[in-house]
């Protein structure tokens, strides 16, 4: 009789796990946010189907994004505003989906340090668009790495773009694959590489990375950048010395969003990123 009575109960947990992962992305695209669902679709299958699948994936697992909706609503306005767009990610996460969706139609690229998590996360999601990439930099050597960059020129603007093949700058990530330097980025969002024990890679060199890239923007517009985990002493001070306060222009919680310009005038002996 005991297991009997438990069925209902069961059931009932099941299909409400269910339902709250499909509104983890459904309730972004209700009422006022149906913008985004029209902007998705666009006149092609492939789109609509990349939100379908992120659809059924967020309805079928009780795992949900690490960051909370009011991050998310953050990046999914500007999203709605700019998709589709070219779109890159510093890690692979339970959100990968989400954000790839957000951004149907457009091209949204991950990069991801760990080969183990980067195998789990695409065995499950092998349509995400990902790559594995490895750092030079050590979170125990972040105080350095902040006090010593500013005496090697080529860590400064504008010696400092392009980052490709720029090994002589430590925060420089000047291995990535090709295609992350074909692009302009209109939107980066940092949320990796781990950075919370020493021997981790650190934020540093994602956030010193982001500022060039955007700095160095050649066609019309801003650069949107994302900075999760503000909360720690490694990403704010990183942040205001390269994405700049001044360039700040949102946030909650343990996010922050800053739009970058362009920098096109190097003739003013300017030194530093702010």
């Amino acid at each position: 009789m005991r297991a009997l009575s438990e069925k209902p109960l069961l059931a009932a947990s099941a299909a409400a796990a269910l339902l709250a992962g499909a509104l983890i992305v459904s309730s972004f695209v209700r009422a006022g946010d149906r913008a985004l669902l029209c902007s998705s679709v666009y006149s092609s299958s492939s789109p609509s189907a990349e939100l379908a699948a992120a659809l059924l994936h967020y309805a079928t697992t009780r795992v949900v994004p690490q960051q909370s909706r009011a991050e998310i609503r953050i990046s999914f306005d500007v999203l709605r505003r700019r998709a589709p767009c070219n779109f890159l990610v510093f890690g692979l996460g339970h959100d990968s989906l989400m954000w790839s969706a957000f951004n149907a139609g457009g091209t949204t690229v991950f990069l991801e340090e760990d080969p183990v998590w980067f195998r789990s996360v695409t065995k499950d999601s092998p349509a995400l668009h990902a790559h594995t990439v490895r750092y030079r930099t050590r979170l125990v050597d972040a105080d350095d790495l902040l006090k010593s960059y500013r005496s090697e020129p080529s860590c400064l603007p504008p010696a400092a773009a392009p980052i490709k093949n720029n090994h002589r700058c430590r925060l420089a990530l000047a291995d990535l694959p090709a295609e992350i330097y074909d692009r302009e980025w209109d939107l980066i969002m940092i949320d990796a590489p781990k950075g919370y024990y020493n021997e981790a890679p650190g934020r540093m060199a994602a956030i010193f990375s982001a500022a060039v890239m955007a700095r160095g923007r050649r066609g019309e517009g801003e650069t949107d950048v994302f900075l999760h985990d503000v909360n720690r002493k490694v990403e704010k001070k990183f942040a205001m010395e390269f994405l700049c306060k001044k360039y700040l222009v949102g946030g909650t919680g343990r996010l922050w969003h800053f739009r970058i310009p362009p920098v096109n005038d190097t003739s003013s002996g300017d030194k530093g990123f702010c």
